[in-house]
Formats: structure tokens, sequence, C-alpha cells
């Protein structure tokens, strides 16, 4: 098998690309926004909010209903109406029509990224689950190293607007990509009732396996949300060097989440989730050991940041695949229901950070990013746990099933 990467695989992920850098790119032009439609930039804010939001709930309805469409044709339509979204919200002048519109958006980002990671997951070669899945997720990671920035400079030179035009042509050509590049699959065959097919997602294993996608994601962005602060007091870091902590961030999960890809497929998702988690929770030992040591000059610090950003983008890739083995049949809605939590995560992850920081100031971020991070870890071995046990009747129930049709 050769280790070339597909090019159908490359547009997926400048899909996804797409659709992280329009739901985070907010965050940049959020003044101009706020002045221009007069609202408060918390009101503006709220934009963000509704994009993640709608797409955290809309994800695994989205994926449950299209499971019987074929995979070009729904990311086709859904692309076309994410260009759309973006085309009108450059023209509006209304907040509640331009809430509206990133609503919609979102339900057309909603639709896409779960069926791009199932087409990922179920076109990887043996051995190759995990690597595929992590190239699909790097978009997510690109996205804070140059699609974030981007659209930022472009709001700054244009005006917000401009975000909202770039954001439209990013649609256009993810479509383009898709359109000439992957194949027409056949829908994965629908067997058994609704009820049936989501049957395994109520399994304990996979609530818990969902749990710790929670907790692993909160526990990398009660650091990462709050890491101006951090940076402003343990090296009196500004908005400017911040700015390329977050490209030297989004370089490095673009590689940890590679590594942690590969990782999975060559030693299984429970080794590779294992060695993530400790490695994140010594970086946090070491940044909470710092701290003590302030003020550092940055520079010093710009390796650990790497390291912290590497492991962090290391986990997610193992703990898609451990979520699939542990959902079985329906591995495409676990993945959907992946999504969810990640912006949960992330949603949750700023909240529980918030409070750290308010009560106990940002010294103790790292700290207690890593207790939560151990939490995961042990959501995960008891789902792995879980699985084992359960998988042991299933096999008999089907071994006699075998030999009652053998004996008939």
């Amino acid at each position: 098998m050769s280790g070339r990467v597909p090019v159908w695989l490359l547009a997926l992920t400048f899909t996804t690309f797409t659709f992280a850098t329009d739901d985070y790119v907010i965050a940049g032009v959020l003044p101009a926004i706020a002045r221009d439609l007069a609202v408060s930039e918390a009101a503006a804010g709220q934009l963000v909010t509704g994009f993640s939001l709608t797409f955290a709930l809309a994800a695994p309805v989205a994926s449950v209903v299209t499971a019987s469409w074929p995979r070009r044709a729904l990311i086709t339509w859904a692309l076309l109406v994410f260009a759309a979204a973006n085309g009108a919200a450059a023209l509006t002048s209304s907040y509640p029509v331009l809430m509206g519109l990133r609503v919609l958006a979102a339900a057309a980002a909603a639709a896409v990224v779960p069926a791009a990671y199932a087409v990922a997951a179920s076109q990887a070669p043996d051995g190759r689950q995990g690597r595929y899945l992590a190239l699909v997720m790097g978009g997510l990671t690109g996205s804070l190293m140059l699609g974030v920035p981007v659209g930022t400079w472009v709001g700054g030179w244009f005006g917000w607007q401009a975000t909202f035009v770039l954001g439209a042509l990013l649609g256009l050509t993810s479509l383009a990509a898709v359109r000439r590049t992957l194949p027409r699959l056949a829908p994965e065959p629908a067997d058994g009732t609704l009820r049936e097919r989501l049957a395994p997602l109520g399994r304990p294993q996979v609530v818990l396996g969902l749990l710790a996608i929670v907790a692993t994601v909160l526990g990398s962005m009660m650091v990462l949300t709050y890491v101006a602060p951090f940076l402003r007091e343990l090296a009196g870091a500004g908005p400017v060097e911040v700015g390329w902590v977050f490209v030297l961030a989004g370089a490095a999960g673009l590689v940890g989440g590679q590594l942690g890809g590969r990782s999975a497929d060559r030693w299984g998702a429970d080794r590779a989730l294992l060695a993530g988690i400790c490695a994140f929770g010594g970086v946090m030992a070491a940044f909470t050991a710092l701290w003590e040591l302030r003020p550092l000059a940055l520079l010093v610090l710009l390796p650990l940041l790497a390291l912290w950003a590497a492991v962090s983008w290391w986990i997610p890739p193992p703990a898609q695949t451990r979520l699939l083995a542990l959902a079985g049949p329906a591995g495409p809605q676990a993945l959907a229901l992946n999504s969810s939590a990640v912006y949960v995560g992330v949603s949750g992850g700023g909240a529980l950070g918030g409070v750290v920081l308010e009560m106990y100031g940002p010294g103790l971020l790292p700290a207690a990013a890593a207790v939560v991070e151990v939490v995961a870890l042990a959501l995960f071995w008891q789902a792995s746990r879980l699985g084992r046990s359960a998988g042991a009747p299933a096999a008999q129930a089907s071994a006699a099933a075998v030999r009652g049709r053998e004996q008939g």
C-alpha cells in the first residue's frame, strides 16, 4: 500500500479548515461588528456562541437524518448553503439577520463534518484509520495557524464584511475541491429500524467514551482560552507576542495531530491515549513549577508551549479511533456525537477555566487542567473495560447462533 495521501482526503481537510476558520475568525473582528451593528461586544460575541451551539446540537441529528444520503451530494449541497449564508452575511446590516445566517452556516457545517470523518474512517486502508482521521482534524489546527489570522487581517484592512466574503470564497473552493476529487460513494446500508441503529450509542462504554472526549478537550481549553493572561503574568507577553504563540501552537498542533494518528495505528488507541495524556500532564506540571520562577523570557517558554500544543492535538485522533471501536455499527453517528462533545468541551473549558482564573489566578490553570485530563484517562479506561466485558457475551451469542444454523 502506497503511503501517498489521496487527493480527496486533502479536500476534506480543507473543508474542515474552512468551517473552523469561519467559526473562530469572528473573534478577530468583534469590535468592528459591534460598532457597525450598534450592539455590545458581548452581544457580538454571541455570534461565535450561536455557531458553536448550533453545530453541537445539529451534528448528531444531521448524522442520523442523512445516514442514507450519498456523501458527495450531501457535502455539495451543504457547502452551497454555507457559502450562500456567508455571502449574505457580508451584505446585512441587521444583527438578528446576521445571527440567523450564522446559525444556517453552522447547520450546514454540522451536516458535513461528521460525514467527512465517516468517509475518512470508512475509506482508510487497514492500519491507517487513525492517520486519516488525524488529517481531517488537521483542518482545525490549520485554521488557528493560518485561517484565523488571515481572516482577521482581511477584516482589519477591508472591513468585517470582507471576512464573511472570505468565508464564502473558502466554501466555494472547498466545494470545487470536493466535487473534483471525492469519489461517488454508496451510502452506508441502514439496517434495522432507527432505534436499532442508534441503540449502540446508548451503551455505557460509548457514553463514557464521549464524556472522556469532553474532558480531554475541556482540560486543554482551560489553558488555551486564557493563555493571554497566563503568559502576561508568566512572561510579560502582550497581544502581539500572544498572536505569534497562536501561530506556533497551530503549527505544533498540526504535527502533534498527525503523530497522534500514527501512534493510534501503530500502538493501538489505548496506548496512544495514555502516552498523550501523560505527556500533557507532564507539560502542565512544568508550567506549574515555572510559575514560581516568574517572570521568565517568552523565548525560553516557546519549546514548552510548542510541546503543549502538540500533545493537546495528539490526543483527539486516538480518542476518535477508540470511540469508533466502542460504537461498533453506529460509528458514523458516534463521530457526529464526538464533534458535539468537542464543542461542549470547548465551552466547558472556557467556563471552568474562568472560574479558576477568577478565584485563584492564572497560575493554577495548568494544574487544574492536568487534573481534568486524569479524569478523562479514568473515563477512557472504564469505557474500554466495559467494552471488553460486553464483547465476550456478544461473541458467545454470535458463536451460538452460528452453531444453531449449522445444526439446523
